[in-house]
């Protein structure tokens, strides 16, 4: 919560100037245009024409190269000159001191951004905003890679390495008592481990305690070489040693699709991370993936996979994240062994003998191993494996299953991330308790809630804008207002797909928006130039609204289908031509809109204004509910049909409002 309100503070100022400077490009463009609703269309393309040059150099040339600060100072040099030459001659004419007094401040903004980008300050800027942020420790390290940001901050002779926010690995002295609890616990529940497959996390102490049983094979798959690497530049004798092992192969690979593609068979599969609160690290506990993974284990392999938890109180949201694990588990696996402690420990296996686990057989092969541990003792695993505790454990997850909305069970799926919005909520309980009443209300949400409301939306508006021509005007800015929402919800479902499928999306979201943005600069652009050949105004907004409502209808029948069989350059070749498709519909429909409301609105001004803010008010809910309430909690195609749903609604206005228009 403190992160949306400090965003939505610090974007605020921008997004008045952004949207102010719309309207005010539409009626000085009209007074050389002379043409009004072709000249709202014009802007519009320009502006989205920018958004696709943006995204572009934002994904392939800013990231890279250039910290955030030297960025936002480069954007704020572009502006400065914008303004002088929007400004003209000022300094020629005689009556003009507030354009002298505009020119002068764009001169000295100019001046300003151009001696800092030059000049250290930007990297003192950068470098000071990253201490503030990681108040943790001293920041040695801070990179953006094609698929995350990795930081690394050092706290006395500590270093701890943080990948998009979450610490991945800690050394020189990593927690030995949650790594040997997860590694040997795990390990000794197997007869004889040989083949082991580390997906994620396994740098910093993992690896190290596997090596210490006699295996053969050890299968490391981390997604992003620059973490190792960070790693390799403040080295340890612990992570030479484990990185550096001959019977250690480590994949720069995205662990699901290693786990898609690779023959060899393991007896032991761990998950490397605990936290779900981001979809690339949810797609490692789905039922989906879980599936995938049973088809490498070999007759006796297990599965393992842990998750936040406690042993004096389980709050809601813990159980709610705890439940949709374990069931997700048993609906793949037969036998699912549940350790309950500070940290859950899962182990699943399609093998009955997990299920006959006791702590004699963990200290008898402890034992018989020779392991040198710490903390790992028998008397400790007497204590983890005390039957008193799984009693308790599941004790509380029966009290979330009665608590259970709608008695569905809680399972966790790619299309449907339970996990990821549970471990959202856990951490907000934590931090943010004054917002548990927000998730709360938000995983009670139903598709008949959404559609009950819709509907009542539309026959109020179809009631009160029959009677009166004022509302009825209101037809063609709801149409508006709902393709705002569509338009940012289906740049979501396509994002959020793409993560789901493939894992890495922070060099990829760049592009994937940028297509979006060029079909809508495409679409407005050809809707401009036949503004004056369309006749039949409300009949072509019409179709526009009818190929919205087959697309948020196609896209279920394409993921939940054939989408994740295809090959992975031609699904990401549908992917960029679906952003592209719906940037189109989405894009052509403004042009249109602005003319039809101009017959019935003699200012331009207000009409640029109101639909160009409808459109955005649109985007901003679609992104508010859709981010969180729709996509998270209702699933993918749910969430399509909610959008199919409202342009249904805002076709039926059109049909019968819209025709009345004089």
């Amino acid at each position: 919560m403190p992160i949306f309100y400090s965003s939505f503070l610090i974007l605020l100022p921008v997004s008045l100037l952004h949207g102010a400077s719309f309207t005010f490009a539409c009626k000085i463009h009209s007074q050389v245009l002379q043409k009004r609703a072709v000249s709202i269309g014009r802007v519009y393309v320009y502006e989205t024409l920018g958004v696709l040059v943006g995204g572009v150099v934002f994904t392939y040339l800013l990231i890279p190269h250039f910290h955030s600060f030297e960025i936002s100072l480069g954007l704020g040099l572009l502006s400065a000159v914008v303004c002088l030459g929007l400004l003209g001659r000022f300094w020629q004419e005689e009556k003009a001191r507030l354009k002298r007094f505009w020119g002068a401040a764009s001169v000295a903004v100019l001046g300003i951004f151009l001696v800092s980008l030059i000049t250290p300050a930007a990297d003192m800027l950068h470098h000071l905003s990253v201490s503030e942020q990681w108040k943790v420790g001293k920041v040695e390290y801070y990179q953006n890679s094609i698929y995350g940001n990795i930081v690394v901050v050092k706290e006395a002779e500590q270093y701890t390495f943080f990948f998009n926010g979450i610490p991945i690995v800690t050394t020189p002295v990593p927690d030995v008592a949650q790594i040997e609890d997860f590694v040997h616990l795990s390990l000794l529940s197997h007869p004889e481990p040989q083949e082991i497959l580390v997906i994620s996390g396994g740098a910093g102490g993992v690896i190290n305690e596997i090596l210490k049983h006699e295996i053969k094979r050890l299968d490391y798959a981390e997604l992003d070489p620059v973490l190792l690497e960070a790693v390799q530049k403040f080295p340890t004798p612990l992570t030479e040693a484990e990185l550096g092992h001959p019977r250690v192969n480590i994949k720069y690979v995205d662990g699901r699709y290693f786990v898609k593609k690779t023959d060899q068979k393991y007896d032991v599969v761990l998950i490397g991370i605990s936290e779900f609160s981001n979809l690339q690290v949810n797609r490692l506990a789905t039922e989906e993936f879980f599936i995938m993974v049973r088809g490498i284990l070999k007759e006796k392999g297990i599965l393992v996979i842990s998750s936040p938890g406690s042993l004096t109180y389980l709050n809601e949201e813990l159980i709610n994240l705890n439940l949709s694990i374990v069931n997700t588990l048993k609906k793949v696996y037969p036998s699912v062994k549940i350790i309950p402690g500070d940290s859950n420990l899962f182990l699943a296996s399609i093998s009955p003998e997990i299920d006959e686990l006791q702590s004699s057989l963990v200290i008898e092969r402890l034992e018989e191993r020779e392991l040198q541990t710490r903390s790992l003792t028998p008397q400790y695993i007497q204590y983890r494996l005390d039957s008193r505790w799984l009693d308790w454990f599941l004790s509380s997850l029966a009290r979330g299953k009665e608590n259970t909305s709608n008695n569905e069970t809680k399972i966790n799926k790619d299309f449907h991330p339970l996990g990821t919005f549970y471990s959202l909520a856990f951490w907000n309980a934590l931090f943010s308790p004054w917002g548990q009443g927000l998730f709360k209300w938000l995983e009670r949400m139903s598709l008949r809630f959404f559609f009950v409301a819709l509907t009542v939306l539309g026959v109020l508006f179809l009631l009160f804008g029959y009677k009166s021509a004022r509302l009825r005007k209101g037809a063609v800015p709801f149409a508006i207002v709902s393709t705002g929402f569509a338009g940012m919800l289906l740049s979501l479902v396509l994002i959020f797909a793409f993560q789901v499928l493939y894992g890495y999306l922070y060099y990829w979201i760049g592009l994937l928006t940028s297509i979006f943005m060029a079909g809508t600069s495409v679409g407005g652009l050809v809707m401009t130039r036949s503004l004056e050949k369309v006749k039949k105004d409300i009949s072509c907004l019409s179709k526009l609204e009818i190929c919205l409502i087959v697309l948020c209808l196609s896209l279920p029948a394409f993921f939940l289908g054939p989408g994740p069989y295809l090959g992975e350059s031609l699904s990401q070749g549908v992917f960029l031509v679906l952003c592209f498709v719906s940037g189109l519909l989405v894009g052509a429909e403004f042009p249109l809109a602005n003319k039809i409301h101009l017959k019935t609105s003699p200012s331009l001004s207000s009409t640029a204004g109101m639909l160009y803010a409808g459109d955005l008010a649109g985007g901003w809910l679609g992104g508010i509910i859709g981010g969180i309430g729709l996509l998270l909690v209702l699933g993918l195609w749910k969430t399509c049909l909610v959008i199919a749903y409202l342009k249904i609604i805002s076709l039926i206005l059109l049909l019968i409002l819209g025709r009345r228009l004089k």
